[in-house]
């Protein structure tokens, strides 16, 4: 059970936990090996759960209607992924969520995590805490693609996350940055 540590290590940055405490957490969540190229969620389906990365890199994207793929998320470890608004109102969503390494996820469907809120009550901080952390990054990202130049969203892209552009390909950052392949090749030459 290497993904145990690694999960209450995870929950313990923002709560502190009992043994008996982290034994309840964890009969919450599933455990999940999948394959790279994968997918977790397809455009479509109904989605029930929301996924914490253990190991691994994946994607959240979706296709407009000119067939061009937009990337919404990359999540490497320590990160959650999953179609948020589908998962929030417990419909199909129109977003994919897929690997793009051999990955190690952590499986929560909306039902467990309310049952193990009302479990335990402190994980409200926690989820809480996450949730604003990632709607902050959302609205940088979105303040990001709206205000800043191609070369801008390139160089805040690979200070905050260098690793990043050894483990995604050049078009997928293209993608996520809304930038064309050209261009992404112009930036890094730079």
């Amino acid at each position: 059970m290497e993904y145990a540590s690694f999960l209450r290590q995870h929950i313990e940055q923002i709560i502190s936990l009992s043994d008996e405490e982290f034994k309840l957490i964890l009969k919450f969540f599933k455990p999940k090996e999948v394959a790279k190229k994968e997918y977790l969620i397809k455009a479509g389906q109904k989605v029930t759960s929301e996924f914490l990365v253990v190991k691994g890199l994946l994607k959240t994207f979706l296709f407009d209607k000119k067939g061009k793929e937009h990337i919404i998320q990359f999540a490497m470890e320590n990160w959650w992924i999953s179609d948020y608004p589908a998962y929030a109102q417990q419909n199909s969503g129109e977003m994919c969520v897929q690997t793009l390494e051999n990955c190690i996820v952590l499986e929560l469907s909306l039902t467990d995590k309310t049952q193990l809120c009302e479990a335990l009550p402190k994980m409200y901080r926690f989820y809480g805490q996450k949730s604003f952390g990632g709607y902050v990054s959302l609205q940088k990202r979105v303040l990001s693609m709206m205000k800043n130049s191609p070369k801008e969203k390139y160089e805040l892209l690979l200070n905050q996350y260098p690793q990043l552009f050894q483990r995604a390909s050049k078009t997928m950052i293209a993608h996520y940055l809304g930038v064309s392949r050209e261009t992404l090749s112009r930036l890094h030459k730079k």
